[in-house]
């Protein structure tokens, strides 16, 4: 059984909270070990990345409503049963998010996929929109992002401020580790999403990767992109 953290920080906001999770459990914490091992190839990096994020997502929607409905069984027909209420948009960040979205869609059955793709303005170090796949209308939506790293914050801040601005509502953010400070900057921009992740880093170096982390998710999933 899971033993999330509580809350690290809760703010009211337009009748939400903020709240933080982090798993606390000997076989996640083992995984996230060989995760961050320099020594992991591609192959077992998306596996392992791959598990953690089940595990993630049964955590983030333990409490997730259903409604009554029935099931013909071998032996019974109309057996009492529970199904989702709802469906979920998976908002996969690229590149790296895509290597978490497979375990998301198979833990949420009633689901879309949206893609969105960022990358670094060199000039102003700001995150770029290079793909938003986005509904125009999201009014009332609930919202699983897939970020592996929450670091620095500001990408996972940019595709917030695109959600909220099509109406969604309901936002859980799913990482495989995440940093105190993207954490905090994540709550001053938006103080009322769930975030749940594997593991809780303290620090960013000079470059804004995570300390101890695991390095670029992205290369460590698919190998360095061709320039």
């Amino acid at each position: 059984m899971f033993r999330s953290s509580p809350p690290i920080c809760q703010s009211a906001y337009r009748g939400g909270v903020f709240s933080l999770q982090v798993l606390d459990h000997p076989l996640i914490s083992d995984q996230v070990r060989e995760l961050r091992d320099k020594s992991t190839s591609n192959a077992n990096f998306l596996r392992l990345a791959h598990d953690i994020t089940r595990f993630v997502a049964y955590e983030a929607f333990r409490s997730a409503p259903t409604v009554p409905t029935t099931v013909d069984t071998p032996v019974l027909n109309g057996a009492a049963a529970l199904r989702l209420e709802r469906e979920y948009v998976i908002v996969p960040i690229l590149r790296a998010g895509l290597g978490m979205s497979p375990a998301v869609q198979s833990v949420l059955a009633r689901h879309r996929v949206c893609l969105v793709g960022l990358r670094r303005n060199e000039e102003t170090l700001a995150p770029d929109v290079y793909l938003d796949g986005l509904p125009e209308d999201l009014t009332n939506a609930s919202v699983v992002v897939c970020d592996p790293m929450l670091a620095t914050g500001g990408s996972l801040v940019c595709v917030l401020d695109m959600l909220r601005s099509r109406g969604a509502k309901e936002i859980t953010v799913l990482c495989l580790i995440a940093s105190a400070p993207g954490v905090e900057f994540v709550r001053r921009h938006h103080d009322d999403v769930r975030v749940v992740t594997a593991a809780l880093d303290a620090e960013l170096n000079g470059s804004g990767y995570i300390v101890p982390g695991l390095g670029d998710a992205g290369d460590r999933l698919f190998g360095p992109p061709v320039r």
